[in-house]
């Protein structure tokens, strides 16, 4: 019996692979500066995942094959209830398809080479169980990102990411940079996450369930929620559903990196090097992009262009911004930036398998350029590309895996990112000739970013690998690394080579593994022109993508890989062209690339800066009218206490006291005339009654 028809044993794997980690992680924080291998422990956990990832790859993806098979833990009743709210009772389960086998298994064979590689990289460190602990926790909240069956739990993993960023960017606490490095991602990121969570709470209003399934069902059935429960009745159904859509998108616009919420990502590098992998290869960066792919049919074709512009913008950005870095890290950091704006723009422009199957590729080769650059840094002890050359016969595995993983990223074909590159521009390429005019800027965008992607990489290589050592001091002390990271680099430019699965070089989009296997959804875009009649605008696209586009897409690709490695040859490693001579032309234009187009500065300037103004006129305000008020309001009563104190003593205690005193008073002279003797009783009495008659006596005369 296949395991797949065991919903108990599918429950327990899955529990496994995204628990381990997090047990690992807790086992380290109280008890592992007591072990003697404490990376031991993190490895196996996550290498134990990896083992139960890729069978699950070989069930589900290699014997089964089914790509519309999903399995869900509430329809088998294996979910747990956990909020009882009437109008939305919320149950965590777990939700697992294609897509979801597909990253599970990228995701811990990535980690499992960077846990391993960490093991030469950071040996010695004083915190070095600690280290091991963040990356554990790190990978559990990625893991059970990808595992979640519904928004809002996915929403709770997804800050558990941010808060594993903060720890292992800012690893080196004792340093300055660190520490500013992390909070500023931890910051930037949460702008992101605010408008994210605004578009969760959209998605209720208007579904009134958060169940990715149940999500997309009634989406796809047009069943919207009463109009009675809309915290937005002012709006349409298409205009909120649109603006939750790109509500959800800006969540991916900080955690992918994507302009304008990017800042934060070069300076994450301030991280040990392992960190840098694992944010840029398999976790935090990753879970924008699988965000987005998990919610396609969420958005509507105005949410997908905005989509669309932005990865474009970016993907272009991050490319030039490659150009110009010395430092080997950051170099990487902004490919890293520029190949999620690829991915970005794959999947506004309707091309799921691309962006997602790009995603997949990226994760191993990119993987492998920062190891590899942690390779480096670790025979050199410099993060400076100046400070290299010729490298090439000192680290010659760490060389070969290196341009494997670059002839990856560039493209190259029969390479894996050449088929998934391929299709980013292919289908970049339809959306411009089926829509005309502006949207063949994705197109433009992508071709130029390809070509930078070639030179700047070409542009690291030739300069850290070849020529002449410029220190010979560092040249002479480098060395290879030890085999514990050096085989994680062979691993990973294995797959870099061999993951795209086919060696055909002109494959179409049906001839890819990862399309056979994960069908597009139906996305919003595909619904609205179903439900509206004009559904053959979406098979006219898949007809231009495949009969027009295809080739040319190619050609186009081929020639930027090609002048990219003229123009890096000439400027680099035969030095026709001066670099200097280069870059002084371009002398403004080079000084904004080199200086970030300034986007910091801006950020600081006008985003915190007025931020912070905003802040300081609402405390003036808070200062100057609220405690004002309150402050009147204060000597206000204080006054009244006063008037009333004065009341109560002068005029309440003061009639008290009167009528006190003349009580008082009269009872002292009443007090007179009881003598008790009854003598002067008769007296009175007598006195009393010749008063009387003396009366009488006037009256009758």
């Amino acid at each position: 019996m296949s395991m797949l028809s065991d919903p108990a044993l599918i429950t327990m794997l899955l529990l496994a692979i995204v628990l381990m980690p997090l047990l690992a992680a807790v086992l380290l924080v109280f008890f592992g500066r007591r072990m003697a291998r404490p990376d031991w422990l993190a490895t196996a956990s996550i290498g134990l995942g990896a083992v139960i990832a890729l069978t699950l790859f070989w069930q589900v993806i290699v014997r089964q094959g089914d790509p519309e098979w999903r399995w869900a833990s509430v329809e088998h009743g294996l979910s747990a209830a956990w909020l009882a709210i009437p109008l939305m009772p919320l149950h965590v389960g777990l939700y697992l398809d294609n897509l979801s086998v597909i990253m599970l298994t990228m995701v811990t064979v990535v980690a499992t080479c960077i846990f391993a590689f960490s093991q030469g990289y950071m040996h010695g460190d004083k915190n070095y169980s600690r280290f091991f602990a963040y990356l554990s926790y790190f990978c559990f909240a990625m893991l059970g990102l990808v595992v979640v069956d519904n928004l809002l739990v996915l929403f709770m993993f997804w800050e558990l990411v941010g808060v594993g960023s903060y720890l292992l960017i800012g690893f080196f606490h004792d340093q300055p940079e660190p520490p500013r490095a992390s909070l500023k991602a931890f910051m930037v990121n949460r702008v992101g996450d605010v408008l994210f969570l605004l578009g969760i709470i959209a998605a209720w209003q208007l579904f009134g369930t958060l169940n990715y399934h149940e999500l997309f069902e009634r989406l796809a059935a047009g069943q919207f929620a009463p109009q009675a429960g809309r915290a937005f009745p002012w709006m349409s159904d298409h205009g909120l559903l649109t603006l939750s859509g790109v509500l959800i998108f800006c969540g991916a616009v900080s955690k992918s990196a994507q302009f304008p919420l990017h800042t934060w990502l070069p300076d994450a590098m301030a991280g040990p090097t392992p960190v840098s992998a694992l944010i840029h290869a398999a976790t935090m960066v990753a879970a924008g992009v699988f965000m987005v792919g998990r919610m396609y049919p969420y958005f509507t074709p105005e949410a997908l262009a905005v989509i669309a512009a932005v990865g474009a913008l970016t993907a272009l950005l991050g490319a030039t911004m490659g150009l110009v870095m010395w430092d080997i890290k950051k170099v990487l950091a902004y490919s890293t930036m520029s190949q999620l704006g690829f991915m970005m723009l794959a999947l506004g422009v309707g091309g799921w398998v691309a962006g997602l199957f790009h995603l997949i590729t990226h994760a191993f080769f990119k993987a492998c350029l920062f190891l590899g650059s942690g390779s480096v840094i670790h025979a050199v002890h410099s993060q400076d590309i100046r400070e290299m050359g010729g490298l090439r016969r000192k680290l010659p595995v760490t060389y070969t895996t290196f341009v494997i993983a670059t002839l990856a990223l560039a493209g190259v074909p029969c390479f894996a990112g050449y088929y998934s590159k391929d299709q980013i521009v292919a289908n970049a390429l339809a959306w411009g000739l089926t829509r005309g005019a502006a949207h063949w800027i994705p197109f433009v965008f992508a071709a130029t970013g390809a070509f930078m992607t070639t030179f700047y990489m070409l542009r690291l290589v030739f300069l850290t690998f070849h020529g002449e050592p410029r220190d010979h001091h560092r040249y002479e002390h480098a060395h290879e690394s030890p085999p514990v990271m050096t085989v994680p680099l062979m691993i990973l430019a294995t797959v870099a080579l061999l993951g795209g699965g086919t060696l055909n070089p002109l494959p179409h989009t049906e001839d890819l593994w990862f399309n056979r296997l994960v069908p597009t959804p139906e996305s919003a875009a595909a619904v609205g022109l179903r439900l509206e009649g004009h559904s053959e605008e979406m098979e006219h696209f898949e007809h231009v993508l495949h009969t027009q586009a295809h080739y040319p897409a190619v050609a186009v690709s081929v020639v930027a890989i090609l002048l990219g490695w003229v123009l890096a040859r000439a400027m680099y490693l035969r030095r026709t062209l001066d670099p200097a001579a280069v870059s002084a032309r371009f002398g403004p234009l080079h000084g904004l690339i080199a200086n970030r187009y300034f986007l910091d500065e801006i950020q600081s300037c006008y985003v915190v800066g007025g931020v912070m103004k905003l802040n300081r006129a609402l405390a003036a305000f808070d200062k100057g009218v609220i405690d004002g008020l309150v402050n009147l309001t204060a000597l206000v009563a204080r006054a009244l206490v006063v008037v009333s104190r004065l009341f109560d003593s002068f005029v309440i205690d003061g009639l008290v006291n009167f009528w006190r005193g003349f009580v008082r008073g009269l009872s002292g002279v009443l007090r007179l005339l009881q003598t008790g003797n009854a003598r002067d009783y008769l007296t009175w009495t007598l006195l009393c009654v010749l008063i009387l008659a003396f009366y009488l006596a006037r009256g009758l005369t």
